[in-house]
């Protein structure tokens, strides 16, 4: 029930449209790797699940195949009638907006939700990790991103990928990359390699710090990481604070855990 890609290209022609670079648009084209996402996404009938950036469709279809209920969010005015055309039918809310400025408890309501989505790859990071923030609603999401941003999202502390997304995504929830996507599944190819994140939210968060302060410190840390943490948060922890957190002051951010971020954190609070 999904589009193969000559319907996406036939789609395409028909309607004059190109995919937008601006938006990050390269549009999934293969019947096997969107029922793959969703397999992966573990959509079971009757799952509610949204959808950021649909675009012709062809990942909504392989969700509503795999009997989702599916809300797909396209802030493209131009792809917008040819979505509904192909995906309505069918069943699927559509709705015209941007994710990044969407009042979600309206969109939403109440959860559980599942999002799934090829995610343009300019915004995938800060969305993914506003959502994780603000939106409770999500409790489960497989995303698929550019490979290196995937890998950040899901980094442990002493992977070579591991800084503040890392962190911030820990906190919130579980990640994991599922699978590789190749770059010829998607017209345009894009000149990246893709992956597939799975991102699973935890009943609360994974440690009992202010993630304000938890993560204003973690920025400050990173944003000097090749530094010691005793020059990089100079003025803001001193050693006593680094001895009762048990944090050795001779660390870079990227050998600190998440738990020890927060002990960083509640040894301040507790100075």
């Amino acid at each position: 029930m999904t589009l193969s890609s000559r319907e996406v290209r036939d789609l395409l022609s028909e309607h004059g449209l190109t995919p937008s670079r601006a938006l990050g648009q390269n549009f999934v084209a293969d019947p096997n790797t969107v029922r793959k996402i969703a397999r992966l996404a573990h959509i079971v009938p009757g799952d509610r699940v949204v959808e950021i950036g649909p675009g012709l469709g062809s990942l909504t279809l392989a969700l509503v195949e795999a009997g989702a209920e599916v809300t797909a969010i396209e802030l493209d005015r131009h792809v917008l009638p040819v979505l509904r055309s192909v995906v309505e039918p069918h069943g699927v809310r559509v709705i015209h907006g941007d994710a990044l400025f969407l009042d979600w408890d309206e969109v939403l309501g109440e959860g559980p939700w599942s999002l799934v989505a090829n995610l343009p790859y300019n915004v995938a990071t800060g969305l993914v990790l506003d959502l994780l923030a603000t939106v409770p609603a999500i409790e489960r999401m497989l995303v698929m991103v550019q490979r290196e941003v995937g890998e950040r999202l899901a980094a442990r502390v002493g992977d070579k990928a591991y800084g503040i997304p890392s962190v911030k995504v820990a906190y919130w929830a579980q990640a994991e990359v599922v699978a590789r996507v190749p770059a010829t599944v998607f017209i345009p190819a894009p000149r990246v390699e893709s992956v597939l994140v799975r991102i699973t939210r935890r009943p609360r968060p994974a440690v009992d710090a202010d993630p304000d302060k938890l993560f204003a410190l973690v920025a400050k840390a990173f944003g000097q990481r090749r530094k010691m943490l005793r020059r990089s948060l100079a003025g803001i922890v001193d050693a006593e604070t680094f001895a009762r957190a048990g944090v050795r002051p001779e660390a870079r951010a990227e050998e600190v855990s998440l738990e020890g971020w927060a002990q960083l954190v509640n040894a301040d609070v507790e100075r």
